[in-house]
């Protein structure tokens, strides 16, 4: 009976081992499985990212540490001496100026009126199904035509806005030679451009606004002053704050308004980093100059949003 006993505590010790061992197995081959999709799946794409983003900024990164010839290959390695040659340079430092500048208008005037503009056309008034396509028009024009339009109307000769003040015997305005007045034309035009991607996003946040909430502060007497403050901004807060932060980086990367408008001029009043690259790079061949340009510009972004995310996002209810 013992040695019958002992048998059977055997086999139930080999069947719980095989049964362990066979669930092991099977993890490893779950595994091994994962790996295989994950490879097969997100390969291609990490390949794609290494390509064209990861290698292009290592190596921009690379060639701002030398001197280049006129076909972009480095000469010789001059370590921060270009950021240094950057930083002490008075016109690189208007640029950046100039660029501060523009940045910040544009964010807070794109916001400002894609706010107004939302909170009009959410109002249930007879046409505001036409206003509302009208405000949101310009995100089918492309930068050319913008480019155009601007440039008839901020025309000092046959510009509608001189044509008005003549009539009205105000001064006439050389918008696009005055340094001040360029940097303000060009400021405006992004800003219409803007606009209809704004007013877009944010007139979709006041639509899903619960009407009930603005009853109730209604009936509680609170006033349209006081229920748009602290009703409806903290309800979309988070839109508010995606939109500033597409607003920001955008403003930094605009480009074709200024090519087209100035051209960076005049007396490179609306030259901005983004433009100033453009001319070392590809007008002027000093790809170095360029590269630690490109450098700088990209830590100016990146610490900005981060400011943005570690302040502004904790006044976000989500």
């Amino acid at each position: 009976m013992e040695e019958e006993k002992n048998l059977l505590d055997t086999k139930k010790q080999n069947i719980l081992e095989n049964s362990k061992n066979s669930i092991l197995a099977n993890k490893i081959s779950v595994k091994k499985n994962d790996k295989f999709y994950a490879l097969l799946f997100l390969g291609p794409s990490l390949l794609l990212l290494t390509l064209f983003i990861f290698y292009p900024m290592l190596k921009t990164l690379y060639l701002s540490l030398f001197l280049t010839n006129g076909n972009g290959q480095n000469t010789v390695f001059v370590g921060l001496q270009n950021y240094i040659s950057l930083l002490t340079s008075s016109t690189y430092l208007a640029s950046l100026l100039a660029t501060f500048v523009y940045v910040f208008s544009i964010s807070v005037l794109t916001i400002l009126l894609g706010l107004l503009l939302a909170s009009t056309a959410s109002k249930n008034i007879r046409g505001s199904g036409f206003f509302r396509t009208i405000f949101s028009s310009t995100m089918g024009v492309s930068i050319s035509v913008s480019a155009i339009f601007w440039l008839f109307i901020f025309n000092p000769s046959i510009g509608i806005l001189n044509q008005i003040a003549a009539f009205l015997h105000l001064p006439i305005l050389n918008w696009s030679t005055d340094p001040n007045l360029a940097m303000i034309s060009v400021i405006i035009s992004t800003v219409w451009m803007n606009l209809g991607f704004a007013f877009l996003v944010l007139f979709s946040a006041f639509e899903s606004l619960p009407l009930s909430l603005y009853e109730e502060t209604a009936i509680e007497g609170a006033s349209p002053a006081y229920r748009f403050m602290h009703v409806t901004i903290p309800l979309i807060s988070p839109t508010l704050f995606f939109v500033s932060i597409i607003t920001l980086i955008e403003s930094f990367k605009s480009f074709g308004l200024i090519d087209l408008m100035t051209a960076g001029g005049p007396n490179n009043a609306t030259n901005l980093l983004v433009y100033q690259i453009y001319q070392d790079a590809f007008l002027n061949g000093n790809y170095s100059q360029a590269s630690a340009e490109s450098v700088i510009l990209t830590i100016i972004i990146a610490v900005l949003t981060f400011v943005q995310f570690k302040y502004l996002e904790k006044k976000v209810n989500y």
